[in-house]
């Protein structure tokens, strides 16, 4: 079962696609959605992020972050974002510390779910019944 909400969410470090160092600590002050899906590449998986990365304008225009979360490695994550053309961040975490902290392990994948978190690390919205094509625009009609 996911973290609840009101829950501090877990502090993490990692690398993205990239090979960038990122933290949940460096958006301090920013509102983080924090998204985990199984596997990139794959029909569902490649719905949500496409939906993300239609989306992606009106999130940056709410000063928010969007973070998608895998247990891939920094190669299938660079040639998935590179794929579709994903504006936002993919999050390396290989050895699924970061899904297990967020209570999402589904035996070896990430289990699709998403937060929200405040600026002050606190977790206001979880979203575990995702819908993959709409997802995006789900989450903008939670925060308004």
């Amino acid at each position: 079962m996911a973290l609840a909400v009101g829950t501090t969410a877990p502090s993490f470090s990692t690398i993205d696609d990239e090979g960038n160092s990122v933290s949940l600590s460096d958006f301090q002050g920013k509102v983080v959605v924090l998204y985990f899906y199984p596997k990139d590449d794959t029909p569902g998986c490649t719905k949500e992020a496409e939906s993300f990365r239609d989306n992606y304008e009106q999130y940056q225009s709410k000063d928010m972050v969007v973070l998608g979360v895998s247990m891939d490695d920094k190669t299938s994550h660079e040639k998935f974002k590179e794929k579709y053309g994903l504006p936002f961040r993919l999050l390396v975490d290989t050895d699924g510390a970061i899904t297990k902290a967020f209570d999402v392990d589904g035996g070896g994948y990430s289990k699709r779910v998403t937060y929200i978190i405040d600026g002050e690390g606190k977790i206001t919205y979880v979203d575990e019944k995702v819908k993959t094509d709409s997802h995006a625009q789900d989450i903008l009609s939670q925060i308004g």
